[in-house]
């Protein structure tokens, strides 16, 4: 079978170059955008006089059948047409006849492949930010359920201070906040139009780039047409946006998969998400945020191809972005199937506010509490964290806690102290006592919820 580029060439390409070089194996994800594209472009092709009307209504009915097909699954590709552009050209001339040939008039592959991507990213973008925010409303439903009830803060994985888990909630609900937001700001860059820029210098026919972007929904187009060709900017800042976001999903897992265990057990995943063990009956494994967590190197992977393929390309175009469309579709799967797991899993967990409550009664996260009491009563901190350190070290040997020791034992370390330093040492107290902005306190707290339901309230 010739090629649709065949007259220049004496011989066919050997069956192992169509094998390794066509594209059509996956993107055959393009296919809905490819024939809106096509689609515009006609539209344009017919208001500027390049093509009759009749000519345009024949090719419209043709790529609307094709989409028809596409959308109902039913459209077939072969190998020998290379890739979605002409294996969807092959078939509307098929049906159209030889006024199919016409469809690529003023236009080349490169930037019809550039306006596919931007297309199918812009789609991809929309999709994230929303399923961004259904994650963040189970969040903030947890948060709102949870403002009493306190556990151990942690750095180093060691307790450090008790706080809300309405405040631990929030910090991820911020995280993917950020995230919505970078995607949301990558937008205006993927919604320009790089169709008319042709192979790369632009074209003698009278087009109307502006018709086309304004039909397809695209802010604006390329000022500069080697550019429009060989930008992949977008797709490096989308996948470079979901290693983030996946990074923040994996921290996320990391935390229900250590307090799912015996030895936290602040929660229990629900059954529906997760799995048993085939050799250990007794078994509940956290096997749905595990994989979320693993995830994460498959995302970071293909952005680092992205970035390793276009360092060294020159101007314009080059047969080696082809290899910017499997780690693009494939992050988006892995995304957008991570967030739909996410939500559901987060709002069925079983939370033991119990077993949290009791964690923080045995432990010293409210040493720093001591110091500042110490503080208020003139103390200067350096001094304070040293004499409340040594109560600290004291209670170790003793094998008690800060609660544990008298009045005249605290007195024995400073004179300072009342019996008021009872109050101050209480894990909900001192949950309740942080009143800086964006703290743990319940004003503070609340402060949050209002500002995060009116970041969600647009969009």
């Amino acid at each position: 079978m010739d090629k649709l580029w065949s007259g220049r060439f004496q011989k066919q390409t050997h069956q192992l170059v169509d094998e390794y070089t066509a594209s059509i194996t996956f993107d055959q994800e393009l296919a809905l955008v490819d024939l809106a594209g096509s689609q515009a472009h006609v539209k344009m092709l017919t208001t500027t006089g390049i093509i009759t009307a009749a000519e345009g209504q024949a090719l419209l009915d043709g790529l609307q059948q094709l989409e028809v097909k596409a959308k109902a699954g039913e459209l077939t590709f072969d190998v020998a047409h290379e890739d979605i552009h002409m294996n969807l050209e092959y078939q509307l001339t098929q049906l159209v006849g030889p006024v199919g040939g016409k469809l690529h008039t003023a236009r080349s592959r490169n930037d019809q492949v550039a306006l596919d991507m931007h297309l199918y990213t812009r789609e991809a973008v929309d999709q994230v930010m929303a399923k961004i925010r259904t994650v963040q409303r189970v969040l903030f439903a947890l948060a709102e359920e949870h403002k009493n009830t306190v556990l151990p803060g942690y750095t180093h994985l060691q307790r450090a201070q008790p706080v809300s888990l309405a405040h631990h909630w929030l910090a991820y609900a911020w995280m993917l906040q950020r995230d919505w937001e970078r995607f949301r700001d990558s937008r205006r860059r993927v919604n320009l139009c790089p169709l008319g820029a042709g192979a790369l210098a632009g074209t003698t026919f009278p087009i109307d780039r502006q018709q086309v972007a304004a039909e397809l929904g695209f802010d604006d187009v390329y000022a500069n047409s080697m550019d429009a060709v060989s930008d992949r900017d977008f797709v490096v800042e989308f996948l470079a946006n979901a290693a983030i976001l996946i990074m923040h999903v994996s921290r996320l897992s990391e935390e229900l998969v250590l307090w799912s265990s015996e030895e936290y057990k602040f929660i229990e995943l629900d059954d529906a998400f997760a799995t048993g063990s085939s050799i250990m009956p007794q078994k509940k494994n956290p096997d749905v945020a595990e994989l979320l967590r693993g995830k994460t190197g498959r995302v970071y992977g293909h952005l680092i191809g992205i970035l390793t393929v276009l360092k060294g390309l020159p101007m314009t175009y080059n047969k080696d972005m082809q290899e910017d469309k499997e780690g693009l579709f494939d992050t988006v799967k892995t995304l957008c199937g991570a967030l739909d797991l996410l939500a559901p899993m987060m709002e069925t967990i079983t939370v033991h506010g119990d077993r949290m409550q009791a964690a923080v009664q045995k432990d010293f996260a409210c040493a720093v509490d001591l110091a500042d009491y110490l503080v208020r009563r003139g103390m200067p901190f350096r001094e304070a964290h040293g004499v409340v350190g040594r109560i600290v070290f004291h209670c170790i040997e003793q094998g008690v806690y800060l609660p544990d020791l008298s009045l005249g034992q605290y007195q024995e370390f400073s004179p300072l102290f009342g019996e008021d330093l009872y109050a101050v040492i209480e894990p909900t107290a001192a949950v309740q006592n942080r009143t800086s902005q964006g703290s743990t306190g319940a004003a503070a707290l609340e402060q949050q919820l209002q500002a995060l339901q009116q970041a969600l309230n647009e969009g």
